[in-house]
């Protein structure tokens, strides 16, 4: 059955190309539509006025009447659609009208006659299609339809095809998601229906990748059912090029040597200073790199004390890492060399190549990368830090100090700016790389890399665009289980949709793909630079939450809204405090305080109810996460606060309670220091902020959720 359909949808497809169409008419429309069972109303096209009459007689009632013109993709906007015919004098007068406006708007646009439609019932109207998205590839889209759809544009996007619980989930993504339900009195729509709508639209995409758009708008949808009122397919004018896959064994097996090499040439060394090949050398040679460094430079006998070469092909051995510090114009024979020599990983920092519009030039030396076998880092960049491997291939700053996070950077100033936060907070990493071009290694390597990497905890990236959303997308369903992932994604304006050719394609802007798309993926998407940084920072650090319980215990009453504030916007829960827990906490606060959530234990209050209270909340299995809001005052100087804090969730850690406590510290600049000793004992803490700590938190929970560590969705 699903062969039959496809090879229907096949040979349409094929004679409306061979016309040299890109747009397929509504009777053709129909005719995909009920191949794949994508419901549509009843429908005949008249060729001339007495086969309309004799079609709307047969529907028994009033009639939509549209043009059919493979030349007019926009029908309403030449006033090709009439709604609500009845009658055969109507239906005569509707057809001559819909012709002549037809005629008017466009007088050289063939007309094959008039489609006859059954009028819908009254419902709401939904938007459900598909758009050809040039990261992610097919993308199925929904939505409220109609004039809603251009209005608010509340419309929710996945990567096609969708399973049935997908199309579902689809539903409950968009902000007026309530309206579906029913409000006000009106029946809620038949979600079943309408999930099947775009699920069925979602698998033809799939099965048709020269098929750009499809557009069903609106879709009438009542509590009965959901019916097409309007298909429209256009296909692409363009071949589809597949991006050349690498197997997961052949990354691991690649990235293994880039990121834990034995041995590495740098192609361009130099004794002089103030060259990128001497600051490359130096930092391999001082940063303590226990295998070989080769340096190679045919003008040099010597270079830091270690036999320079010729070649790269003169360097004896295996050579794991060829590092490129010569001008754009040599690498490409250089390339060559290395590919001879059977190297891995070349490693490009010279720019000068597709970002200075030689495009000609990076085609060249991927092309040689690919004919031997070599992945390109780069060009373009900074270079890269694997500091478990004591390796420090870059001209830029050393860093040595060995922890838990891997950081990506397009960009080599965000690199340098990750590097400084990185010293500045004391957060150890794993690995800083920069991806510059992305000629060839990119995102979904190193995320299948850092994935299985026992240094990696938490992998933190910086992009500006995905060269292939759906390999990033696989790598990151296969890591988010195991570990976090933090994208800040550059660049969110919406210019792909100026040329779009309907409504799906109008709202599929940049960034609403990759905000469903990346949230889908199960990865956490930071609004900011810093908020990537501290998320990266903080995630490791906090345990994972058992429940959705927060309570939220501060020392002043304005902090504690705005905490609470903070739970809200980060899609926390405000834990409702039971009558025992309730009366639990009174017991330790002033009559003056505040029970509930906040719990308000007042200013004024000595560490002794600080740490008591803290207790109770760790103590009690129904709370699953605490906030802390810390007022400065003598009586509890900040430096006793976090002593007594850091002491307290130390004593229930070794007891085997792991809760998430994230504080925040409003005072004199003592608090600073506070902020940082609790830090390093597992509470993420902030001064002066009441967001920063929430927001950290809350990317733990998105985690948890996206690694089905608390259930529910993400």
């Amino acid at each position: 059955m699903a062969e039959d359909r496809m090879l229907r949808v096949r040979a349409l497809l094929d004679a409306v190309r061979s016309e040299g169409r890109t747009a397929l008419t509504a009777p053709e429309g129909k005719v995909v539509a009920d191949a794949y069972g994508i419901a549509v109303p009843g429908e005949e096209l008249a060729r001339d006025v007495e086969e309309a009459v004799a079609y709307a007689a047969r529907f028994g009632g009033p009639v939509v009447m549209k043009i059919v013109s493979p030349d007019i993709l926009h029908k309403s906007d030449a006033g090709g659609v009439i709604v609500g015919v009845e009658g055969a004098s109507d239906v005569r007068a509707a057809f001559h009208r819909i012709v002549e406006n037809a005629r008017a708007y466009d007088a050289g646009a063939r007309v094959e006659g008039v489609q006859i439609q059954e009028l819908l019932p009254k419902g709401q109207e939904v938007i459900v299609g598909a758009v050809t998205d040039p990261t992610f590839g097919k993308v199925v889209a929904f939505g409220l339809g109609g004039v809603l759809v251009e209005v608010l544009g509340d419309v929710t996007f996945r990567l096609a095809p969708v399973d049935a619980d997908e199309a579902l989930s689809m539903l409950d993504s968009i902000r007026a998601a309530e309206i579906l339900r029913g409000v006000r009195g009106r029946a809620g729509v038949d979600r079943w229906a309408v999930a099947e709508q775009i699920r069925r639209v979602s698998q033809l995409v799939a099965d048709f990748p020269e098929i750009a758009e499809v557009d069903l708008n609106p879709v009438i949808a009542t509590a009965e059912g959901a019916i097409a009122a309007d298909i429209r397919v256009i296909l692409s004018d363009t071949p589809v090029t597949a991006r050349r896959r690498y197997t997961r064994a052949e990354i691991l097996t690649s990235m293994r040597r880039l990121m834990e090499p034995r041995s590495v040439a740098v192609i361009g060394a130099s004794n002089e200073q103030g060259k990128i090949g001497n600051s490359m050398m130096r930092n391999l040679v001082d940063g303590g790199f226990a295998g070989d460094i080769h340096p190679v430079n045919p003008r040099a006998d010597d270079i830091l004390g270690r036999k320079a070469y010729k070649s790269v092909t003169d360097v004896p051995g295996e050579v794991d890492v060829a590092v490129f510090a010569i001008p754009a114009k040599f690498v490409a024979s250089a390339l060559e060399e290395v590919g001879r020599k059977g190297i891995p990983n070349a490693v490009l920092i010279p720019s000068g190549f597709a970002e200075t519009g030689e495009h000609a030039l990076q085609e060249e030396i991927v092309a040689i990368g690919e004919r031997y076998g070599v992945r390109l880092l780069g060009p373009n960049i900074y270079g890269y830090y694997s500091t478990w491997q004591d390796l420090c291939a870059t001209f830029c700053t050393p860093y040595d100090v060995k922890g838990g996070v891997a950081l990506t950077s397009q960009s080599g100033g965000i690199g340098m700016a990750v590097l400084g936060f990185a010293r500045t907070t004391k957060t150890g990493v794993s690995a800083i790389v920069g991806l510059g071009n992305k000629s060839d290694l990119d995102e979904d390597d190193l995320l299948t890399w850092f994935g299985e990497d026992p240094h990696t905890e938490c992998i933190a990236m910086h992009l500006e665009d995905l060269k292939d959303g759906r390999a990033f997308v696989e790598a990151a369903r296969a890591t988010v289980p195991r570990k976090p992932i933090v994208v800040l994604k550059a660049g969110r304006t919406a210019a792909g949709a100026k040329a779009a050719g309907s409504h799906t394609g109008a709202l599929a802007g940049d960034d609403a793909v990759y905000d469903d798309i990346l949230r889908q993926a199960g990865v956490i998407r930071a609004p900011g630079l810093n908020d990537m940084l501290e998320y990266a920072r903080g995630l490791p650090v906090l345990p994972t939450p058992k429940g959705d319980n927060i309570v939220i215990i501060t020392g002043a009453g304005g902090s504690g809204v705005l905490l609470s504030d903070a739970v809200t916007d980060n899609g926390l829960t405000l834990m409702e405090i039971p009558p025992d827990l309730d009366t639990a906490f009174r017991a330790f606060i002033p009559p003056f305080g505040a029970a509930g959530n906040p719990v308000d234990i007042t200013g004024g209050e000595p560490p002794s109810t600080y740490e008591a209270t803290i207790r109770l909340g760790l103590e009690d299995p129904r709370i699953h996460a605490l906030v802390l809001g810390y007022w400065h005052t003598i009586v509890t100087p900040p430096m006793v606060f976090a002593e007594l804090t850091a002491r307290v969730v130390g004593e229930f850690r070794e007891r085997g309670v792991e809760k998430p406590v994230v504080a925040s510290l409003a005072g004199d600049v003592e608090v600073e220091e506070a902020c940082q000793y609790l830090y390093e004992r597992g509470v993420v803490a902030y001064p002066y902020t009441t967001e920063q700590p929430v927001a950290v938190l809350g990317a733990k929970y998105r985690w948890a959720r996206a690694a089905g560590l608390l259930g529910g969705g993400s």
